[in-house]
């Protein structure tokens, strides 16, 4: 990644017991951690300040537990996923739109996906039977999975475009998968892992253009599902680009379940996107 457009990434900060991500790239700021003992003075904090670096939105990744105190300060959800924590607790995603203008959507492609949403038909846990050679990757792919990345997303809301970055996201339990073909990376996926509470998002899918329509983003799919259940992980999700139909048939193919979309939410692949939330258990 350009060392300009590092400068312009949003950050990753602790703010007490919370974990922060915010900044202008995406134009929010999004809780990746809220403590189970958070309190309504941590709630304004947050708040406070998203309001003074003047971002349009706040959305959050919280425990059902501490939602009254959201609520209470016109937040509103915007998707949940049970059994979140540990296969236990109830996750919700919440929201407040800071400018009112980044609420206000264009309804197609919402009405494309509740048209897909409507049609579809899960037929039960199928076999993947294939011949490409999928591995766990390491540090020693970092160039090659930055490659991949550049190709796929003009833009992200996370450094993807450095090397350093994925050998950072390698030890702090992030694992990558990848499909070769004729010995070249051509897809790539990784499962961020939150060990401690049993749960891993899975993200980021990139097909090269040559590789595309082979399927590979469900086999590896399925390569990461297994791993993580090799690993103790119970609870499975994804925020998927709401504009990207075969990304969202590829989860809802592999039993997962669509719970809420957030709107406005992300800088992905060139400009501010709405968001799926769609999770299954393992």
């Amino acid at each position: 990644m350009k060392e300009e457009q590092t400068k312009k990434m949003d950050k990753i900060e602790k703010l007490n017991k919370a974990t922060i991500h915010h900044g202008k790239y995406s134009d929010r700021l999004y809780i990746m951690k809220f403590p189970l003992d958070g309190d309504r003075s941590l709630v304004d904090e947050i708040t406070n300040m998203a309001i003074k670096n003047g971002y349009s939105k706040i959305t959050g990744k919280i425990p059902k537990k501490v939602l009254s105190l959201f609520l209470d300060s016109d937040y509103k959800v915007e998707a949940s996923i049970p059994k979140f924590y540990n296969g236990e607790e109830d996750c919700t995603f919440v929201s407040r739109f800071l400018d009112v203008e980044r609420a206000v959507y264009d309804p197609e492609p919402l009405n494309k996906f509740n048209k897909v949403l409507d049609e579809y038909v899960f037929k039960g846990e199928l076999e993947y039977k294939h011949d490409y050679d999928i591995r766990k990757l390491d540090k020693s792919h970092a160039e090659d999975i930055v490659a991949v990345f550049k190709e796929v997303f003009a833009t992200y809301p996370f450094p993807i475009h450095d090397p350093e970055y994925i050998k950072e996201t390698i030890d702090n339990d992030v694992v990558y998968f990848g499909v070769f073909l004729d010995g070249k990376l051509q897809s790539v996926s990784s499962s961020e892992m939150d060990v401690q509470n049993q749960n891993a998002e899975m993200t980021d899918f990139a097909t090269l253009d040559p590789a595309r329509g082979k399927g590979l983003s469900k086999l590896l799919l399925h390569e990461m599902e297994k791993h993580m259940k090799s690993q103790g992980i119970k609870t499975l999700y994804t925020i998927a680009r709401l504009k990207s139909i075969p990304m969202n048939k590829t989860f809802l193919g592999a039993g997962y379940s669509y719970s809420g979309t957030l709107i406005n939410n992300t800088n992905i692949a060139g400009g501010i996107e709405s968001m799926n939330i769609l999770y299954k258990y393992v």
